[in-house]
């Protein structure tokens, strides 16, 4: 796996998403929790085509600032820079913008395990 892999996932603000609705906050915005899964969605989908058969990545670590508020029906694009790589380890830089502004940036470690073997632990 090299450093530089990146994706960006997109995401239109909806009701769904609103820090009220998640019960992150109270106001008609974009909830941190929301910006985080798509961060995390950047990530996983930046290294998927990149893994060997039967494996899949897991959020171990995130370190986010959320520094602008995005309106219902904004749209927020997260993109993720895969930034080092530590053995199953991998790190990537994560920022957030709405078209105009940065909403966000931080840093995001997921880890490379095998898919049966994580899910066994569940038994």
């Amino acid at each position: 796996m090299e450093r530089g892999l990146a994706h960006s996932s997109t995401l239109v603000v909806g009701r769904g998403q609103l820090a009220v609705t998640l019960g992150s906050g109270d106001l008609e915005v974009l909830a941190t929790p929301a910006l985080v899964a798509l961060a995390e969605n950047a990530a996983m989908l930046a290294v998927k085509g990149h893994l060997p058969d039967g494996a899949t990545t897991v959020g171990g670590h995130i370190q986010l600032t959320h520094s602008k508020p995005s309106a219902l029906g904004a749209t927020v694009v997260a993109t993720a820079t895969l930034i080092e790589v530590e053995g199953r380890k991998l790190t990537f830089a994560i920022r957030a913008t709405d078209g105009a502004d940065t909403v966000g940036d931080g840093v995001h470690v997921r880890f490379v395990v095998d898919r049966e073997r994580f899910m066994s632990k569940l038994k």
